[in-house]
């Protein structure tokens, strides 16, 4: 329970943006998962682009950090180049 007019402002735009984070992090995720679960590496390479600017999108909104983002980038495109 927040004891101050401020407190109970951040409680209320933390809910808030952690509803808007979820989605596009569900989303980053959903992506990522169709290019690894791909069955053929033609498969896989078609959804690498967008499985790319999700990760590159939530990056930029700081949903998550620019590291994370690269070494998710890297890891998919190393995913991708060892199926073909």
């Amino acid at each position: 329970m927040p004891n101050n007019k401020q407190a109970s402002k951040r409680l209320r735009q933390s809910a808030r943006l952690r509803d808007a984070n979820k989605v596009f992090r569900s989303a980053m995720r959903s992506a990522v998962k169709k290019v690894t679960g791909a069955g053929t590496a033609e498969e896989a390479q078609a959804h690498l682009p967008e499985a790319m600017s999700r990760v590159d999108k939530a990056a930029q909104k700081n949903i998550i950090h620019g590291n994370a983002a690269a070494r998710t980038k890297r890891r998919l495109s190393n995913a991708v180049g060892s199926k073909s």
